[in-house]
């Protein structure tokens, strides 16, 4: 049994995302198109008899049963067929994804638990179904156990494959607010009427060989667009400030991921570095990435 396990699960962002109206259970149907980048958080996990335990030293992140970590960790000891709270694991989580971004970071970590407990505990338990388990925890947990690129449908948890994007530089800036999912999704709920606001244009995301991305779309081009980025703006007009610095800044594409606060833009990987230092403010975390493989992804989750 593995003593120490160090874990990097990657932050995705949303080339698309299209909302449905929402169903009678509450939630609502997405058709969205995700994207591993490499911006990742560390987990580190280690065999220690006792209590289990959470460490994490960023504020705002909760050391306790409301995490998804450990959320997980009962989700997978109950699996095992054990009785009681989880036991004889320690995790350490250092966070560089920031929270309330649209970047998924609390859903990677809980994906990334899944599969490092599993080998900690020596569950065995197969992709299949810590797949399962990772639905009941959120709809953005099953892509962080498959990563690279890929259509979710459904709440988002219903996942297809694509091929690899080719290599593109990724910025992400992060304002000094966050925004709860809920909230974005009341926000949409309550101006229905507004149209998706599609920002940046056409951006050709052709594979990794050179072959274009079928991903059900009639051209071989993607356009960006975002759903809850309309109610997001009207509340928060800043986001729009930093799409807007990106395309200036010479972005190909720009858009929020997810349900924000933070925005990406798509550079040719050889002019992010630059594009970083111009987009410097006070009140922005900006942080350098790139596109990441679906091979990639699984390394770094030690799949």
């Amino acid at each position: 049994m593995a003593r120490i396990l160090i874990l990097e699960p990657s932050a995705k962002i949303n080339l698309t995302l299209q909302v449905g109206p929402r169903r009678p259970d509450g939630f609502h149907d997405v058709t969205t198109l995700l994207q591993s980048i490499t911006l990742h958080d560390t987990l580190t996990l280690s065999a220690k008899p006792g209590p289990f335990g959470l460490a994490c030293r960023t504020p705002g992140v909760p050391g306790d049963r409301t995490n998804l970590v450990w959320k997980a960790a009962e989700a997978l000891w109950a699996a095992m067929g054990r009785e009681g709270d989880p036991r004889d694991a320690h995790i350490k989580l250092d966070k560089a994804i920031p929270s309330q971004a649209g970047l998924g970071g609390g859903s990677a970590d809980a994906a990334a638990a899944l599969v490092g407990l599993n080998t900690l505990w020596g569950a065995r338990k197969p992709r299949r179904e810590l797949m399962g388990l990772a639905a009941q925890l959120g709809s953005d947990v099953p892509f962080f156990l498959q990563g690279g690129t890929a259509l979710g449908t459904g709440r988002g948890e219903d996942l297809y494959p694509v091929d690899d994007v080719e290599r593109m530089g990724v910025i992400v800036i992060k304002p000094s607010f966050g925004v709860a999912t809920a909230d974005a999704y009341r926000w949409l709920d309550a101006d229905r009427g507004v149209a998706g606001i599609r920002t940046g244009g056409l951006v050709a995301l052709h594979a990794a060989g050179s072959r274009p991305v079928e991903v059900g779309w009639p051209s071989r081009t993607v356009r960006l667009v975002n759903d809850l980025m309309p109610p997001v703006v009207e509340r928060h007009p800043a986001v729009r400030e930093m799409i807007e610095a990106c395309l200036a800044a010479g972005a190909v594409a720009a858009q929020m991921s997810g349900s924000g606060s933070a925005v990406f833009g798509l550079f040719p990987e050889c002019t992010t570095a630059r594009a970083a230092r111009q987009l410097k403010r006070q009140d922005w975390l900006v942080l350098v990435a790139r596109t990441q493989s679906r091979r990639e992804a699984a390394r770094r989750m030690g799949l």
